[in-house]
C-alpha cells in the first residue's frame, strides 16, 4: 500500500494557504496546515520521523507570527531533522534569500509564485530524497558511487553526506550543490556572481558578498582550522577556489 506524501504547508496568509492545499490535495499529497511559527516549530519537533506520519517536505514562510521561518529551520537542523525545506518568501534580495539557505532550506521561492514552479521544485525535492533514501537502501549491483574524496574526507552527494574522520555532517541540497560545483571545478577560481546564477539561480547585477557566511559554515563542515583554510579558499574580490 503506497502512502503519498505528507505536505507541511507553514503559511499565516489565510487565502494563500488556502489555495495551497486545494491545489496540494488536488495533485494527490496529504498536507498539514500551521499558520504561527511556534506552533509549526512544536509540531514539527514532535512530528514522527518514520512512517506514514512522518513529513515529507516542508513549505515554509519565512515571515510568521511567533517562530519566523529562518529559525525554525535553524532549529530543526539542530534537532537533526531533515525534512527538504522548501522556503516560501516575499523579500526577494539576495541577502535574504541566501539566509534562508544558510538557514538550512533546501531551496527558496519568492512570492508571488507561479503555482506550478512551486509545484516542479516540490516534486524535485521529493524526487531527490526519494531517490537517495532508495539508493541508500538498495541491495542489487551498484551504479558508479556519486562522491567526492579529499584529504581523509568523502562528499557523497547521492546521499548528502560529508564523511569527516571524526564526525559524518548531512548536507542541505543547496549545500551539496555548491560543494559539487566547486569540487567539479577542482583548482579553479570561481567567481562569487557564478556561483549566485548557475548554483542558487539568483540573478544579480553586480557582485555581491552576500554568500561569505554560507561559506563559512561550509569551512566549519571541512577545515581542520577553519580561520586558516587550505581547501575552500578566498580569492579576494572575485570569488572562492577548492583544493584538494
Amino acid at each position: 500500500m503506497t502512502t503519498e506524501p505528507l505536505i507541511i504547508l507553514v503559511e499565516d496568509e489565510e487565502h494563500l494557504a488556502t489555495g495551497l492545499i486545494f491545489n496540494l490535495q488536488a495533485e494527490g499529497y496529504r498536507t498539514h496546515h500551521e499558520s504561527d511559527g511556534d506552533a509549526a516549530l512544536a509540531y514539527l519537533l514532535a512530528a514522527p520521523q518514520e512512517g506514514p506520519e512522518a513529513p515529507s517536505a516542508i513549505l515554509l514562510d519565512c515571515m510568521l507570527p511567533g517562530t519566523d521561518g529562518f529559525a525554525i529551520a535553524r532549529a530543526l537542523r539542530a534537532a537533526k531533522r531533515f525534512v527538504p525545506v522548501l522556503m516560501l518568501t516575499a523579500r526577494s534580495r539576495t541577502e535574504d534569500i541566501l539566509e534562508g539557505l544558510e538557514a538550512g532550506a533546501d531551496d527558496y521561492l519568492p512570492k508571488p509564485f507561479d503555482l506550478n514552479i512551486l509545484l516542479v521544485r516540490l516534486k524535485t525535492l521529493l524526487r531527490r530524497t526519494a531517490w537517495q533514501a532508495t539508493t541508500a537502501a538498495s541491495i542489487v549491483e551498484p551504479s558508479p558511487p556519486d562522491e567526492y574524496a579529499f584529504d581523509h574526507h568523502l562528499i557523497r552527494f547521492d546521499a548528502l553526506e560529508l564523511i569527516a574522520p571524526h564526525a559524518t555532517t548531512h548536507l542541505t541540497l543547496m549545500e551539496a550543490d555548491l560543494l559539487r560545483y566547486l569540487t567539479d571545478r577542482e583548482g579553479k577560481i570561481v567567481p562569487r556572481k557564478e556561483i549566485l546564477e548557475q548554483v542558487w539561480r539568483v540573478h544579480e547585477d553586480t557582485d555581491t558578498r552576500a554568500i561569505d557566511n554560507f561559506i563559512v559554515r561550509l569551512r566549519r563542515y571541512i577545515e581542520t582550522d577553519p580561520g586558516n583554510p587550505v581547501h575552500l579558499l578566498t580569492v579576494r574580490g572575485v570569488g572562492y577556489k577548492f583544493v584538494s
